[in-house]
């Protein structure tokens, strides 16, 4: 039976068997499996069993359903994959158990929403720079010629008071 494991702290451990042909995930009470949580909308998705396949079908939630990392309406998923609802990461068992060996591999980098996009590649260092726009310095400098005036102005009293007396 294939199973997920919830991967995001917090649900980390929490599995789900799926033996049912059509399971519901959602934040409400009335899905087959319930993900309390705030990014994962009341009626999420639904998990088919087609087969040998693990179809995921999006119930058009507010913050998206991905399999390894890109946004899908349906899709197959693999033993391996993650699926991510809203915030939640769950990885794909195939209810086998475990390999032996403890080593992680590192060899594969997830891809993270709103990563570096192509187009911004091509701008150089611009795509390094602040997204928040420099203020303008027109006013730094008219405060720094009225004070330079302001002081040249006393200067010149201070050096007619003192040549009066």
């Amino acid at each position: 039976m294939p199973k997920f494991v919830v991967l995001t702290e917090g649900f980390a451990g929490t599995t789900y068997e799926l033996t049912a042909e059509r399971t519901t995930v959602g934040r409400l009470e009335d899905n087959t499996w319930q993900l309390a949580e705030p990014s994962v909308s009341g009626h999420h998705c639904e998990i088919l069993l087609r087969a040998n396949d693990i179809v995921v079908r999006d119930l058009n939630s507010t913050n998206g359903t991905f399999i390894n990392g890109v946004a899908t309406r349906e899709g197959v998923l693999k033993p391996g994959q993650v699926l991510r609802l809203g915030q939640v990461e769950i990885r794909v068992e195939n209810g086998a158990p475990p390999p032996l060996s403890s080593k992680k591999t590192l060899g594969h980098t997830l891809p993270i929403s709103g990563g570096v996009k192509l187009d911004e590649l091509d701008q150089g260092n611009r795509a390094l720079t602040s997204p928040f726009a420099k203020k303008s310095d027109k006013a730094s400098k008219v405060i720094l010629y009225l004070g330079l005036v302001l002081g040249a102005i006393i200067i010149l009293l201070i050096i007619y008071a003192i040549l009066q007396l």
